[in-house]
Parts: structure tokens; C-alpha cells; sequence
């Protein structure tokens, strides 16, 4: 299992800016200090290139972002400023679920400590996310004829729209989202599956939701790789959350989901997605729990056959 980090490239935010960036750095150093892999295996992504950003965004866009022309507008959609250091570190966090994808479909799971930039649209951003990730590793997979279908698990609290909106008539894609109904963004977009929760949703409310979820998913037919969003923005400390897990609730998330995938033979990437708990090392916390059990579980997992 490979693990992909960005921490490295940082973004110049204001003090008083509420995006959480330290949670990167602490996340990585828990992972480095755990042993739960080599050293090795903990890799900086390759920066994904304008090809591969093109296969799913508006060349006008890309074009906006690399040169620092969007309008005022789009950067307050965006909810970050423009900076040289924001295109960098884009394409960074998109390479890094690239590499997760690669890293799954050889070794069966991979692993991106960034990540989840799911409410970039084709032609804009949004909701602190520039470039979005899964969809450019999916088609990225596909161009090279790795996989046909994929599976999206997203279970970030926010609902994925970006994503459900590029995949929205596409039958190779999959689409999950369980998410609040009332939470951002107040315009939802339609996934394949949308699993919709009030606010104040505790743990075992949210895992039966999830796991019938997963149930009508199997049934689908075989899929040749899924992506895990496992945001840890659904906890009960979050700040813009508005459901009410404990910690103990996101990790039977993520065991319910990546058990899922293990007996499906599924190969999955993680990406991180929100967390916004007052405490950085709070959040950290919470994503290393996602990555210890990855870990675990791929330890004890064969790789599968590719065909």
C-alpha cells in the first residue's frame, strides 16, 4: 500500500482563515511516526500535468487557474486567494489520488493524505477545492485502459456535487454520496445514489444508512476500482459538520467500507477529504484512524488479479 502526501506545498492563508492546512502536516508526521508502513512507501505525488487535468476540466478554466485570471467571482467561490503556491499545490493533491489509484490497482488499497476535491465542477471550483481529484484519477485510470468501471464511496458530510455532476450520464461511473441534507452545498447536485441525513445523525443511524447503501451497490455488477472519500467532517466536534459521530462511529464507517470493498476483491483508494474540528490535531487524528485501518486490512489482503 502506498501513501501520498502534499504537506509540503503550502498554500499562504491568512491567519484567520478557517481552512485547517496543518491537519496535512500532523497527519503525515502520525503516519511517519506509526510505522504503519516503510518509509518507502510514503511518497510526494508527481504534479498531475495539464493533460490529465483536461480530460475533465473547461481549458478555459485550467487556463484561469495556472495564470491567476480568475475573477473575483471564482475566487470567492473557491474560498482561497490565488497564489502560484495554489496551483502547485492542486496539482500535487490531484497526483497524490492519481498515485492512490495506481498504488490500489497493483497493491489493492492506496492511500492520499490529501484529497477530496469533490465540488470542483468541470468549468469552476468551489468549497476550498481547485481541481477535482477523482474525477481526473478516473479518467486518468481509463485513458490508460486500467479500469472501465468505477465505484465512488463518497462519505464526506457535504455532498460530493462536483462529482456527481461530470459523472452525472456517465455509466462507467458510479457515484455514492452520504451526506447532510441540510448542509453546504444548498443546491445539490443528483449522484448516482444520494443517501440524504438531518442534522444531528448519530453512529449507528449513520452506518445502517451507509450499509444498505453498499448493499444496493453490490448489486450492481463488478466494478474494477472505488474511491473512498472517508471525510472526517461527519464528527460530532466538527465545525461545519452538523451530524454527531464519535470517533468510534467514523472508524465503523471506514471498516464497513473498506470490508465491503475487501470481499467485493474491489480495489480502493483513499482520499481525505473535510475535517474542520477546531483542533488540527484533532482532525489528523481522526484521517490516521482511516489510514491505521487501511493498513490493517490490507495486510491482510492479496492484491487482486488484473486481468
Amino acid at each position: 500500500m502506498r501513501i501520498f502526501y502534499a504537506d509540503d506545498f503550502v498554500l499562504p492563508l491568512p491567519e484567520t482563515h478557517r481552512f485547517p492546512m496543518a491537519k496535512y502536516r500532523l497527519l503525515r508526521e502520525a503516519v511517519e511516526s506509526s510505522g504503519l508502513v516503510p518509509p518507502e512507501w510514503l511518497r510526494v505525488p508527481e504534479a498531475a500535468t495539464d493533460e490529465q487535468l483536461l480530460r475533465v476540466h473547461h481549458p478555459g478554466y485550467v487556463e484561469r487557474v495556472v495564470n491567476g485570471t480568475l475573477d473575483s467571482r471564482e475566487v470567492r467561490r473557491l474560498g482561497f486567494p490565488w497564489s502560484p503556491e495554489l496551483v502547485e499545490r492542486s496539482r500535487r493533491s490531484v497526483g497524490g489520488t492519481i498515485g492512490a489509484c495506481r498504488s490500489a490497482l497493483e497493491h489493492g488499497c492506496g492511500v492520499n493524505l490529501a484529497g477530496g476535491t469533490h465540488h470542483a465542477f468541470v468549468d469552476r471550483g468551489g468549497g476550498f477545492c481547485v481541481f477535482n481529484d477523482i474525477a481526473v484519477a478516473i479518467r486518468d485510470a481509463q485513458a490508460d485502459n486500467l479500469i472501465e468501471r468505477a465505484l465512488v464511496i463518497d462519505c464526506d458530510v457535504h455532498q460530493g456535487d462536483g462529482t456527481a455532476a461530470i459523472f452525472e450520464r456517465d455509466p462507467t461511473v458510479f457515484t455514492l454520496s452520504i451526506h447532510g441534507r441540510r448542509n453546504y452545498p444548498l443546491r445539490k447536485e443528483r449522484s448516482d445514489l444520494d443517501v440524504e441525513l438531518e442534522d444531528g445523525v448519530e453512529d449507528d443511524e449513520y452506518v445502517d444508512a451507509l450499509g444498505m447503501a453498499l448493499e444496493r451497490v453490490a448489486r450492481l455488477g463488478r466494478f474494477d476500482l472505488a474511491i473512498f472519500l472517508a471525510g472526517a467532517d461527519p464528527y460530532a466536534g466538527d465545525r461545519l459538520g452538523r451530524l454527531a459521530l464519535t470517533a468510534d462511529g467514523l472508524a465503523a464507517r471506514d471498516r464497513l467500507v473498506l470490508g465491503r470493498c475487501r470481499e467485493l476483491g474491489l480495489p480502493v483508494a483513499i482520499v481525505m477529504g473535510g475535517g474542520y474540528a477546531p483542533d488540527p490535531a484533532e482532525i489528523a487524528a481522526l484521517h490516521f484512524t482511516t489510514v491505521r485501518l487501511a493498513a490493517e486490512i490490507a495486510a491482510r489482503t492479496r492484491a487482486p488479479a488484473r486481468g
